[in-house]
């Protein structure tokens, strides 16, 4: 197992160095022109060449990507070219928001499609219209938009129902912001003893949460009903039967390697969520790193563009070994690959 886990996070760093170069070198393709958007197109040409000089861009290509990289080995991405703050403590302000959000919103998907997954496996709801309301809704929940279900429950559960708070922030214009601890306001307000800020927070969350968890709950149901339905026929638990072993350990046999095939779809969901939540949380308020990303973006800031692609990139391939090494820890076949 110790073998497995380092030959996956070996895998790591390969990967992070052709995404980071991809990256630099498709924004220096691009047609668009950062200096022009900065300076203005009015500007003179001692203007101009000032501020690509500043930025750095009069160098050569190879130059700039070794600067670079210089700058991910002693753990920065440069400045901001809109703040002039340093790219990694932009990123720790907005990165904990996202986090939080696709984090919950994840666990919730599990808690409730798991379950609703293994009933509609095996075919025994109570009645046979819920089974069959079941099937329905694993091919509905996620068939739409995210931002257009965030738009319908802030209208039912804010607008009519009334019973979550107005999509403005994480926070209530009244609540007392805790002094940073960990960057994670979940965590933070728990560690200060701000119980009132902490149930704020979870509030305000509540509705985002609730919006991409719907939209994942979908395939999470359809990958564990197909993983349970397979497994249950298979020539292991047959023997197991005409062994006469309990129905319980059959069971328990059963849903562990039924899980396998979900915990993947886990690993792939997080990652579709880290760079997709940018949505969700413009509807919602949320200045989580995918407004941040979006609007660096938009005005061609570099460094910021550069540093939020490779941070996303480190944390969906963890994401993802962390699934493989539970998913090997579920069926031991897989360590033996």
């Amino acid at each position: 197992m110790k073998r497995y886990i380092l030959s996956r996070l070996a895998q790591v760093i390969p990967q992070v160095i052709v995404v980071a170069i991809v990256t630099f070198v498709l924004l220096r393709l691009l047609p668009a022109n950062p200096v022009e958007g900065i300076v203005g197109p009015t500007a003179t040409k001692a203007t101009y060449d000032q501020e690509q000089q500043k930025l750095g861009l009069s160098a050569s290509l190879l130059s700039q990507l070794g600067r670079f990289f210089d700058e991910i080995v002693h753990g920065g991405f440069g400045n901001s070219w809109q703040t002039n703050v340093p790219v990694t403590t932009e990123i720790g302000q907005h990165l904990p928001i996202t986090l939080q959000l696709i984090t919950m919103a994840t666990v919730v998907a599990l808690i409730v499609g798991i379950p609703l997954g293994y009933v509609l496996s095996t075919g025994r709801g109570p009645r046979r219209r819920q089974h069959r309301f079941l099937r329905i809704f694993s091919l509905f929940a996620g068939s739409q938009p995210d931002f257009w279900w965030g738009l319908v429950f802030i209208y039912l559960f804010f607008f009519l129902v009334r019973i979550f708070p107005a999509p403005l922030g994480i926070l209530s214009p009244a609540a007392v912001a805790p002094q940073p601890v960990t960057g994670f306001i979940l965590i933070d307000s728990l560690l200060r003893g701000q119980v009132g800020t902490f149930a704020d927070a979870l509030d305000h969350f509540a509705l985002p949460v609730l919006t991409l968890a719907f939209v994942v709950v979908g395939p999470i149901m359809r990958m564990t009903s197909q993983g349970m339905r397979s497994e249950v026929n298979a020539d292991y638990v047959l023997y197991a039967r005409a062994c006469g072993l309990p129905e319980r350990r059959i069971a328990l046999s059963i849903i562990r390697n039924g899980l396998a095939p979900v915990l993947t779809l886990t690993g792939v969901l997080f990652g579709v969520l880290l760079g997709g939540a940018v949505l969700v949380e413009t509807v919602f308020s949320l200045n989580g790193l995918g407004v941040y990303t979006l609007q660096s973006v938009l005005a061609l800031n570099y460094p910021s563009i550069e540093g939020s692609v490779v941070v996303m990139t480190t944390i969906a391939l963890l994401v993802y070994i962390v699934m493989d090494i539970l998913h090997a820890l579920l069926d031991p076949r897989v360590r033996s690959r």
